[in-house]
């Protein structure tokens, strides 16, 4: 699908995660809030969605730690479209009564959801052999590449429970052909059903992409540069890792101590084997990429300073005081991309221990950056987040999924601080959120992103991330009817005013 929304024309989005969405089920889906929020952002002058990574996530509810970096997280499955669809009764999509309803509650949410679900393919699988039948054979074709070693992955991680798979028999570990034919034939009904759940969340995406490109809006994704170890990247693609010969990593990710952290921060992902992946021309890179925008019209590339070099831990190390840096792919690794792919609408998340060289392999390729406001004004006049340094090939945000609110990080400023950004706003601090997102959206930065948070004016309670923490994140979702008409007004007045208005699709 070509998209026909551009990073290069002066424009604005809105900041939020699909699990955020308002919905009866105890996690925002893919179904009529998600596509009333598209609404909301064509009503309110927006160009662009960014979302977080759409993958399954871990135990803990983080997109960051998903099982596959091809597959979409079930649990976005839209009740409502399936009993639109006659898969379901209009009964079973009701509101559950044990659902949470203003914080997301994963592991409920899926208890109320899979038993639906499988109710849903059973009566799908009663159909007759042809429409519908057939566009999942379809689909189950044009996405055997990555779909088989998904779904079996996920089978035996739930027949060995919460081991490691480098614990698992040594057949299966190795992933030996006779042992996989073994298993697949084992676990076929199930293996069916796991492939039925992508199959629908893959429809119901490109039924939500088609109502925002129909309204204008484009949708802006995130790709970590890391996967975890418990992913079906890893176990499938073990010559891509560094892996030892058990299959457990070598060497971890993480970045060195800073002045925030004195011991680092110690990711734990595999680390990928560059020089490999370079003799393969960089192949699971390609694919990783070419499944993005699927998906997405742009993407956010996560950690962008690790393709130029990149913090190596020692596997075992207790911090990461104890890690080196190494050589990065840098500009082989996107020319191979760029031939592949054609146009790199990417977004180089290039902040941290941001280095010349990191600049230049961002400028290479012509990918904008970032800038955020919550850095701004803890620094000298030269600070590189303050609007006056921001360049037109820029993303310019109030703050990410990992700042704090704008209301409540404000709050917290030091004094210094609040007077100096108070002096840059030339604004008396009351309705900061909207002073900020003001700021943003007045930047000559190309893109300017509010988080929805920001727009509502929300304190810490409805903090997206605390990095660092496992636990009480990505939990936040909107009350249903929070977003106004006035709200929708204004902030489209606002896009008028700094000249983002009609930055969406073309035509």
């Amino acid at each position: 699908m070509t998209s026909p929304f551009s990073l290069q024309t002066r424009a604005s989005g809105l900041l939020l995660h699909p699990t955020s969405l308002p919905g009866g089920h105890g996690v925002g889906d893919l179904g009529p809030a998600a596509h009333r929020f598209a609404e909301f952002l064509a009503e309110s002058g927006q160009a662009w969605w960014q979302m977080l990574p759409i993958g399954p996530a871990d135990a803990w509810g983080s997109p960051y730690g998903s099982s596959s970096a091809f597959a979409g997280n079930p649990l976005l499955i839209s009740l409502d479209r399936l009993a639109e669809e006659g898969l379901l009764a209009r009964e079973d999509a009701s509101p559950a009564a044990a659902a949470p309803v203003w914080r997301a509650d994963f592991a409920r949410a899926w208890r109320i959801k899979e038993p639906l679900i499988r109710r849903a393919f059973r009566a799908f699988e009663a159909r007759p052999r042809s429409g519908e039948r057939g566009s999942l054979e379809a689909f189950l074709e044009e996405n055997a590449g990555w779909l088989g070693d998904f779904t079996l992955f996920t089978v035996l991680k739930q027949r060995f429970g919460a081991s490691s798979w480098a614990d698992w028999p040594p057949e299966l570990r190795s992933r030996d052909h006779a042992a996989i034919q073994r298993a697949r034939e084992a676990h076929g009904e199930e293996i069916r059903f796991l492939s039925f759940l992508q199959y629908l969340f893959f429809r119901q995406w490109a039924q939500l992409r088609e109502h925002c490109r129909r309204k204008g809006v484009g949708l802006i994704g995130d790709v970590p540069i890391y996967v975890s170890h418990e992913s079906t990247d890893v176990w499938a693609n073990p010559g891509v890792f560094r892996l030892d010969a058990a299959g457990r990593p070598e060497a971890v990710a993480g970045v060195p101590p800073d002045y925030f952290n004195s011991n680092g921060q110690l990711w734990g992902n595999p680390l990928y084997r560059w020089e490999a992946l370079r003799e393969r021309g960089y192949d699971w890179w390609v694919e990783r990429l070419r499944a993005a925008f699927r998906f997405f019209d742009a993407t956010r590339l996560d950690h962008f300073i690790g393709f130029t070099r990149y913090w190596e831990v020692p596997a075992g190390a207790p911090t990461a005081k104890e890690g080196h840096w190494r050589e990065g792919p840098g500009a082989d690794l996107f020319e191979k991309l760029k031939d592949a792919l054609g146009s790199l609408d990417l977004i180089a998340e290039d902040l941290g221990a941001v280095t010349e060289q990191v600049f230049a392999l961002r400028d290479r390729f012509g990918l904008p950056g970032m800038r955020v406001l919550h850095f701004a004004f803890d620094g000298g006049e030269d600070n590189m987040h303050l609007p006056r340094h921001h360049p037109p090939r820029c993303v310019v945000y109030t703050g990410t999924h990992d700042n704090d609110t704008t209301a409540s990080w404000f709050g917290k400023r030091p004094p210094h601080e609040r007077e100096f950004a108070l002096r840059c706003l030339e604004h008396d601090g009351s309705e900061i959120h909207w002073a900020m997102i003001r700021l943003a959206f007045s930047s000559p930065a190309g893109i300017a992103v509010a988080p929805v948070q920001d727009v509502l004016g929300l304190g810490s309670e409805a903090r997206m991330n605390h990095p660092g923490t496992l636990h009480g994140n990505w939990a936040w979702r909107l009350r249903e009817g929070e977003l106004t008409a006035d709200l929708a007004r204004r902030l489209r007045e606002l896009t008028r005013a700094t000249g983002r208005l009609g930055g969406g699709a073309a035509g």
